[in-house]
């Protein structure tokens, strides 16, 4: 079977794109699917660490994203219940990366799916991939695009997924679908809102720990705050009862509002900008980086961390560079051998080596946070030591490189300009 591409991606998020990219400047021609049109909003934290400046520079879109983004984040915080702490941020040791920016999704996805263009990506948008399969040594996709729902099949050696964890995804070549799991009380949904005229300090990141639930507070460009947070299904629940006829976004903020002062004074005075955006439920954890049938995996499609520790950007980025430095090594053998597992092996194992600490240490904040009784007792500690969060924002991952500059030099893309 010819194929009618290098390989085909299904996602133009922040790790799809930044596949798409690297590989087309590798010479590769790349299919990128995206059901939504750009550019929108999304479900995020928005926060981009120090780490990935350089990555970003180096795909095309550093100089764009520095003009749009907020300042550089220097602290952080936390706020429970009346407590404000706060600590300086782990500085990356590079005097043009040092610290990381905030930038909304709406401006980031859509820098990086232009840049995607530019290099010579063909991207198919908004188009919905409903199966995949495997068949010799192709992947088969079929897609229909928003505009005639007309069935359209491409193929080609090498498929990435790069949608969220939380989406169902393709069906896969028996037919069915991924099994998803049934709704749990346990289970978390995200929320996430922008707001004008807030009272938060340039530069601070302070996460949100409250009963059920946890989440972050970051002022993006032109001033803007964004509040994100995730909270348990039963205690959504119970904040909707508290709040009958209120959707749920604002009967999550009447709730953030009511346990943690800091955004109870952050929103005095401040106007939200748009609507309240929901996602999930989340599904953090490590999943499967490489599949057989689907192919490689990037961004929350490979693993997701608890979005505590503001790494999902972060992950998705890196993650694109760490699988395309493997994918460029192992052109050949992809091509033209239908076994792809020793790549498949090699990237899932490199993928845990780097991120699979993230997930882990996430968990354990995400559940420290969300119990009272726990966090509560903690408090008095960073009270006295409140470094120790800059120590957790280190075993979070904020100065772990990944793709600098092993896979620069291996995917033969330019040195980042340093204009952050």
């Amino acid at each position: 079977m010819k194929p009618d591409y290098d390989v085909i991606i299904i996602g133009a998020g922040v790790s799809g794109a930044t596949a798409a990219i690297l590989l087309a400047q590798a010479g590769w021609s790349v299919a990128l699917f995206e059901k939504s049109v750009f550019p929108r909003r999304k479900v995020c934290g928005e926060c981009i660490a120090a780490t990935n400046l350089e990555l970003l520079d180096a795909l095309g879109v550093g100089a764009a994203c520095a003009e749009l983004a907020g300042p550089p984040l220097h602290r952080v915080g936390l706020y429970a219940g009346d407590v404000e702490l706060s600590a300086d941020l782990p500085a990356l040791d590079d005097p043009g990366y040092s610290h990381g920016r905030a930038l909304g999704r709406e401006h980031l996805d859509t820098l990086l799916l232009r840049r995607a263009a530019a290099v010579g990506v063909t991207v198919f948008q908004p188009w919905a991939v409903r199966q995949v399969a495997r068949r010799g040594g192709m992947h088969v996709c079929r897609a229909v695009p928003a505009a005639t729902g007309q069935l359209v099949t491409l193929q080609a050696p090498v498929m990435i997924a790069a949608y969220s964890s939380w989406e169902a995804g393709p069906r896969i070549a028996d037919g069915r679908r991924q099994p998803r799991q049934p709704p749990r009380a346990s289970e978390l949904l995200a929320f996430k809102a922008n707001f004008i005229d807030a009272d938060l300090s340039p530069g601070l990141l302070p996460v949100l720990a409250f009963p059920g639930g946890y989440g972050g507070m970051v002022i993006a460009g032109r001033g803007k705050l964004t509040l994100a947070c995730c909270i348990r299904r039963d205690r959504l629940r119970k904040c909707r009862a508290a709040a009958p006829g209120v959707p749920a976004g604002a009967a999550v903020q009447a709730w953030l509002e009511e346990t943690c002062g800091g955004v109870r004074q952050a929103l005095q005075g401040a106007r939200r900008d748009g609507a309240w955006l929901g996602a999930g439920p989340m599904r953090p954890g490590l999943h499967a980086a490489w599949h057989e049938q689907s192919g490689f995996a990037v961004g929350n499609a490979a693993g997701e961390a608890h979005p505590i520790l503001g790494e999902g950007i972060s992950m998705a980025i890196q993650s694109a560079w760490l699988l395309c430095e493997r994918l460029v090594q192992h052109r050949e053998r992809l091509f033209t051998q239908v076994d792809h597992s020793p790549v498949g092996r090699d990237y899932a194992l490199h993928w845990r080596q780097h991120f699979a600490a993230r997930v882990r240490w996430s968990a354990v904040f995400a559940h420290l946070a969300m119990r009272p009784s726990v966090a509560g007792g903690l408090l008095p500690v960073l009270r006295r030591w409140p470094n120790l969060l800059t120590a957790g924002a280190l075993l979070g991952g904020k100065v772990r490189r990944v793709g600098v500059p092993v896979a620069r030099s291996a995917l033969g893309v330019p040195t980042g300009d340093g204009r952050h």
